[in-house]
């Protein structure tokens, strides 16, 4: 519901507020609600331009009367919006909202007298509630701004302001009677794109945001890594640009990272785009350095080697000690991580679906092997990458959910993302690939599972949405499986020499087949292996 930005100009925002739009999708905009003081003097007036940049200059007179400057900007600007599906509301309604939400961030005005004539309490901010029509998605929405500086001269506070926010947009939710958001109940919020990241790449002709590739692609080569070290030469080796940000005063303490695209060159006599750089925990919350090194060894040498390779990586000089990523996995691996995979499938039956950091560490992991298949396989991004992306919604967790017990469980998953990270690009799916993909398949139906059992019934959705998508291009895309009654793999195998393959209706309504192929990139063929080199996997159950 709540999204919050700041700024300095007061004038800027209220006349944005007044005007067409950017997609001219400004339709009467008016007040419907805001402090006594603007209020008793536009409450009734016509929203134009001048009456716009004259409620600005009302909201930041305070500031300019006591001459105080606000880091960040003195003006907090936030807009509360709901579904498309849920209609929309009446200004009263609207109104009733505002001022409770206002309330609640701590921005009113309390102030009082006391029995001895004395005015105490905390003075209260300018503000004014906006309202002008339903987004360009149909969104049914509201502006509040709000100048930092209150009557008395003081400052409000917005420490923590965005989880405020989040707390008391759903108390309110729940208060008036709305769809309450499920992402902000159990703590896996994502952030949103801006409008200026969906304009660039539209401009440059991409198919997503930079944040969405550059998420995925930080994803599937953190998964595939063993440690620290070797995540920054998988990252510096898929063509991203790679900088540390060291503790203060200290150049052998990495604290964090960003990433960036390589800029495309400039037209002839123009010079090239300057590359947007973006923290791993604003690509998103399970990609933040802290959160990564939960997954590798801690040891001193490790953290040397690591420091070594950021540092080569900030100076741009050569990989320091080159390792496992430019080797080839032995063909053996294949089958030892299916084995291990479904082993963790029969493990989790265990882990109470209530333990939500251990489900969110699962649907990191798998969310990484689907992101390191489509890196390989897919230009550009197809149903792997859609798939990679709804599962890495299901991997949000607080950070303080997240302990260190059960992650170990997980490494067959890494070991599958180093399988699929090593593929050739193009070529043809196999047999292995096959029988990896109903493991993950498995997974992926355990989460759903998962998410249903607890009544995140949006995140269930989006998990089966993906595998119906997903589920017949993955059935075309892969080699006819032949089970073979000696290899026995968590479930009893099928009849002897039957080859399988996965229906589409197989268990699709569960939300089991998560997977999908480019058909551009893996050739369709039919295979019959030796029984020796498969193995059975239910899918579906």
């Amino acid at each position: 519901m709540p999204n919050i930005t700041r700024g300095s100009r007061m004038g800027g925002l209220l006349a944005y507020l007044q005007g067409p739009g950017r997609a001219n999708e400004h339709t009467d905009p008016h007040l419907v609600a805001g402090d006594v003081s603007v209020m008793t003097l536009h409450g009734n007036a016509v929203l134009d331009r001048p009456t716009a940049l004259a409620i600005a200059a009302q909201l930041d007179q305070p500031r300019r009367a006591f001459g105080v400057e606000v880091a960040g900007g003195s003006v907090w600007h936030c807009s509360l919006s709901l579904r498309a599906d849920e209609g929309q509301l009446s200004d009263e309604q609207w109104a009733e909202i505002a001022r409770d939400f206002v309330e609640g961030m701590g921005f009113s005005d309390e102030t009082r007298t006391d029995e001895d004539g004395q005015v105490v309490g905390r003075a209260g901010c300018r503000w004014v509630a906006v309202r002008h029509g339903v987004s360009a998605n149909g969104n049914d929405h509201v502006h509040l701004a709000v100048s930092l500086v209150r009557e008395d001269g003081t400052k409000a506070s917005v420490w923590n302001d965005r989880r405020t926010a989040q707390r008391i947009a759903g108390e309110l939710e729940a208060r008036h009677g709305l769809q309450v958001l499920e992402s902000r109940a159990v703590g896996r919020g994502g952030r949103g794109y801006k409008p200026a990241e969906l304009a660039t790449a539209q401009r440059r002709g991409d198919v997503e945001p930079a944040r969405a590739a550059l998420a995925r692609a930080v994803r599937a080569h953190a998964g595939a890594a063993a440690d620290e070290a070797e995540f920054v030469r998988r990252l510096r080796r898929g063509g991203l640009l790679v900088r540390p940000r060291f503790a203060t005063g200290r150049d052998d303490v990495v604290v964090g990272y960003s990433v960036a695209l390589r800029p495309p060159g400039g037209a002839k006599g123009t010079a090239a785009e300057r590359p947007v750089w973006y923290g791993g925990g604003h690509l998103d919350k399970d990609l933040s350095l802290p959160r990564l090194r939960r997954e590798w060894p801690d040891t001193p040498t490790g953290a040397s080697e690591a420091v070594a390779e950021w540092n080569a990586a900030r100076r741009g000089a050569r990989l320091v000690r080159p390792g496992r990523e430019e080797q080839e996995p032995a063909p053996r691996l294949w089958q030892e991580y299916g084995r291990d995979i479904a082993a963790l499938r029969e493990r989790l039956r265990q882990v109470p679906v209530t333990e939500r950091a251990t489900w969110a560490h699962v649907a990191h992991e798998t969310a990484g092997a689907l992101a390191a298949w489509s890196l390989r396989v897919e230009q550009p991004p197809g149903p792997l990458a859609e798939a990679a992306d709804a599962l890495a919604r299901s991997a949000h967790v607080r950070a303080a959910d997240v302990p260190a017990s059960r992650l170990s469980d997980v490494s067959a998953v890494k070991g599958a993302t180093l399988l699929l990270a090593s593929l050739s690009r193009g070529g043809r799916g196999t047999v292995a690939q096959a029988i990896l993909l109903r493991q993950l398949m498995n997974l992926a139906k355990a989460i759903h599972d998962a998410h249903v059992a607890v009544g995140e019934a949006t995140r269930a959705a989006q998990v089966a949405a993906a595998a119906r998508q997903q589920l017949r291009q993955v059935q075309l895309g892969l080699p006819v499986v032949r089970v073979h009654p000696d290899v026995q793999v968590g479930k009893p195998a099928a009849r002897p020499g039957r080859a399988t393959r996965v229906s589409p209706t197989e268990g699709a309504s569960a939300a089991v087949g998560l997977l999908g192929s480019d058909p551009r990139s893996i050739k369709h063929r039919r295979v019959t292996p030796r029984p020796s080199a498969v193995a059975d996997v239910e899918v579906g159950r």
